[in-house]
């Protein structure tokens, strides 16, 4: 916990996690305040989860989520109105802080306090809040007519898509200014989590810091976009800072909506209630496949789009996997509640997968939500859709469950003129340029593109995406290349082999390796050699370095 002083009564932090309330509570802190919204980082706990941490060391804690960067004058008064009636001192936190910090400036002007003795202090603790200075002084308005910094290309998100299209950029051309804008300290490889859950990697392997993977003569802007103002090529930053472009990528990722399932943000990572979608709590998933000796394991999986499609199933096949091998299984009921109609959306990946169900003797049930759940108890609800198109609910004991949220495009592309009527990113599926909005590209799990969103996408997107922008602004000549859709589901269905299934565009199969070596309708060994050795070191040491392998973009076929 990094506690910054703003005031006698107040310091702002960074998220904290659970374990951190103990030392908050022994600096002298008597309440807390949550200005982070839930579900919007992977490794992210729940506001209930400090909630009941802080509680369990007598401090009082208040949940006062503001959108990053779009904070309302009503959002100003409720934080001051907190300041004013919780005990003090208060520690207030967000993702990075500065939303805390923002909004306690915005509430101090608001009072008529001092703007030097304001921007003193939050300089003094690390924060710009320059732009809610020059809100103060607009009387409230977010402040429009002061840019604060210009990029030739700026990169929204420092995912796997945002840094790997910032280094096939440099990788094409070294001199191009760029700008990367992410507030994460830590960068996560998430394909790994699966792994995680299944005691194969350790969390450890899955993360590194951000600042060690911008490329080298990228400028990274730690913070979070609030806004989009295409029209002034302007991307609006938490704080109200504003930063200008002559081209814009976003690759934001996806928001995991862990507050769609009533009752889950209560009880994660306790009672059996894990997910592998969650840096944290992916290891407390093996925990709970290492610990379970009978009864019923439940895997779900919410409606489509998600992030790795396959990833909810990988989840159970390895469990059932584990169990098998320790003579566990005959003891354990074995359920996936999936909220599709079908086990996997190509046909020709199923087959090998059925068996698998069969090996395991795993209970399928399609047209199955999860829409509440109660971890004391141990009871998970669905809503189950009948043939004739009404529903009804059944409910599910269980002994453990690994629940997948449902996800979505994040809030502030969802309010943007980048969105579709869907809130999706609006592209063109080939270029990945924007169908309405000049000079602007995407690409990643927040387009509206009906690719499988993994990071196999991403890394054949970033080179389509690097090349397309650098012929539109005159760096490259020839053709456009086209992005065919290609995404890669690595499904493990026991430890030691795994289906590598390989798609584009309309299911159409796109294996990257003869079938003599990996035959994707099989489970291997190759495959599973693939996955555990030579994807992570692809992943850190050639996708988010600009080397394309297996990823060169093909010219677009304009006769086609």
């Amino acid at each position: 916990m990094d506690a910054r002083r703003l005031a006698s009564h107040l310091s702002v932090s960074g998220q904290i996690v659970p374990d951190a309330l103990a030392a908050a509570a022994r600096a002298g802190f008597r309440s807390v305040i949550c200005n982070r919204p839930d579900g919007e980082g992977g490794d992210q706990p729940s506001f209930a989860e400090i909630d009941a941490a802080a509680r369990a060391q007598g401090l009082e804690a208040r949940y006062l989520p503001v959108v990053s960067g779009a904070i309302s004058d009503a959002e100003v008064d409720a934080f001051a109105e907190a300041l004013a009636t919780l005990p003090r001192p208060v520690l207030a936190y967000c993702r990075t802080g500065t939303r805390s910090a923002t909004l306690w400036a915005l509430s101090e002007g608001k009072a008529g306090g001092a703007k030097t003795e304001i921007a003193a202090a939050a300089t003094a603790a690390g924060y710009d809040v320059s732009g809610a200075l020059r809100r103060i002084d607009a009387n409230g308005s977010p402040p429009r007519e002061t840019e604060d910094l210009f990029h030739s290309v700026v990169i929204v998100g420092g995912g796997a898509g945002g840094i790997a299209v910032a280094a096939s950029l440099k990788a094409r051309k070294p001199d191009l200014d760029i700008a990367v804008i992410d507030p994460a300290d830590i960068h996560y490889y998430q394909p790994g989590w699966t792994m995680v859950g299944g005691g194969v990697f350790a969390p450890a392997g899955t993360a590194r810091t951000m600042a060690s993977l911008i490329p080298k003569g990228v400028r990274w802007i730690k913070a979070a976009v609030a806004a989009f103002e295409p029209e002034r090529k302007a991307v609006i930053l938490e704080g109200c800072r504003t930063v200008r472009y002559d081209r814009l990528v976003v690759a934001p990722g996806l928001k995991l909506d862990w507050a769609g399932i009533e009752g889950l943000t209560e009880t994660l990572g306790r009672n059996g209630v894990t997910s592998n979608y969650r840096y944290d709590l992916a290891p407390y998933t093996w925990d709970l496949v290492r610990n379970l000796r009978s009864g019923r394991a439940v895997f779900t999986q919410p409606p489509m789009p998600i992030k790795c499609a396959g990833a909810p199933q990988k989840a159970m096949y390895l469990s059932a996997d584990h169990w098998l091998r320790q003579g566990r299984l005959k003891d354990i009921a074995v359920e996936l509640y999936n909220a599709g109609p079908v086990l996997f959306g190509v046909k020709e990946y199923v087959p090998a997968l059925m068996e698998y169900v069969r090996r395991y003797e795993a209970g399928l049930h399609f047209q199955h939500t999860l829409v509440r759940i109660d971890g004391p108890a141990k009871r998970a609800w669905f809503s189950r859709k009948s043939e004739d198109g009404g529903s009804e609910t059944v409910e599910r004991a269980f002994d453990m469950i690994h629940v997948v949220p449902p996800q979505r495009a994040p809030d502030f592309i969802r309010a943007s003129p980048l969105a579709d009527g869907a809130g999706w990113v609006e592209v063109d599926p080939a270029s990945l340029r924007h169908v309405r909005l000049p000079g602007i590209y995407a690409l990643g799990d927040a387009c509206n593109t009906p690719n499988a969103k993994t990071a196999a996408a991403a890394r054949k997107q970033a080179p389509v995406v690097a090349h397309n922008l650098l012929v539109d602004m005159g760096h490259l000549r020839g053709p456009e290349v086209a992005y065919d859709g290609y995404g890669s589901c690595p499904l493990t269905v026991e430890r030691g082999k795994i289906l590598l299934a390989e798609f584009g565009y309309g299911g159409k199969l796109m294996p990257s390796f003869p079938a003599w070596l990996i035959d994707g309708t099989k489970p291997s060994h190759m495959a599973w050699l693939l996955k555990e050795r030579m994807l992570p070191p692809i992943y850190w040491k050639a996708m988010l370095k600009g080397r394309e392998w297996l990823a060169k973009p093909q010219a677009v076929d304009k006769a086609a």
